[in-house]
C-alpha cells in the first residue's frame, strides 16, 4: 500500500549544494521498491510528462517519522554526511522533480517540487517569492501532513497560502530532521447543558 509520503525539504544552494529530504509521517518503517522520483531538464520534450524515472537505491527505506535525503555528490560534507543516496542531477532551480508511487509504465505523482510543464526561466516563485527554487532551501511547514501534485497549489502566492517556508541560500539548519507541529488539544466545557 502506498505511504503518504512527501518531500520535506529541498535545497539548491552555491555550487552543487543540493538535496532533496523525503519525510515518512506513518509508525511504520516504508520501503522505497515502488517508489521513485522522475524529473524533467529545463523544457520537457513531452510537456506533462517526466524525462528520467529516478529510482531509489537498492534496500532503500524510510524510517517511521523519519527523513531519508538524496544529495548531490558534490554537495558540502555536512550535507554528505546525512544523506542516504547520491543524485548527480539534481535541480539548478528550473528542474522539476516529483515523488511518485508505481511503476514508470503505471504511477501516480503524490509529490512535487517544480512541474513538467516547461522552463519556468531560472527558478519557480514559491511563497511569493521570485526564484524560489533558486539559490534557496524550502522547508515544508510543520502542518502539511501529506504530499500535493499540484505544485501551483503547493507553491502558494504568499508566504501564509505556501505550503512552505523559503529560507536564505545555504541555510542547511534543518536538514534531517522533520517537525511536525505539535499536537494543540482545547479542553472546552464538557457539561452539555
Amino acid at each position: 500500500a502506498m505511504a503518504s509520503l512527501f518531500f520535506s525539504e529541498y535545497a539548491e544552494g552555491s555550487s552543487n549544494n543540493k538535496y532533496l529530504e523525503i519525510y515518512n509521517p506513518s509508525d511504520v518503517i516504508v520501503s522505497l521498491a515502488d517508489y521513485a522520483y522522475p524529473s524533467v531538464t529545463n523544457a520537457p520534450s513531452t510537456v506533462g510528462e517526466h524525462e528520467y524515472w529516478n529510482t531509489f537505491d537498492e534496500g532503500a527505506e524510510i524510517a517511521p517519522n523519519g527523513v531519508y535525503i538524496i544529495a548531490h555528490g558534490s554537495s558540502d560534507p555536512s550535507i554528505l554526511a546525512v544523506a542516504n543516496e547520491i543524485h548527480y542531477q539534481l535541480s539548478n532551480g528550473d528542474d522539476g522533480y516529483a515523488l511518485a508511487y508505481g511503476t514508470e509504465d503505471n504511477h501516480v505523482i503524490i509529490d512535487r517540487i517544480g512541474d513538467f510543464n516547461g522552463d519556468p526561466g531560472s527558478g519557480w516563485a514559491v511563497a511569493g517569492v521570485s526564484n524560489g527554487t533558486k539559490d534557496h532551501t524550502l522547508v515544508r511547514k510543520c502542518s502539511i501532513e501529506q504530499g500535493n501534485s499540484d505544485w501551483t497549489a503547493s507553491a502558494g502566492t504568499n508566504a501564509e497560502d505556501s505550503e512552505w517556508i523559503v529560507l536564505d541560500k545555504d541555510d542547511w539548519s534543518d536538514l534531517g530532521v522533520y517537525t511536525a507541529c505539535p499536537t494543540v488539544v482545547i479542553v472546552g466545557c464538557t457539561d452539555s447543558n
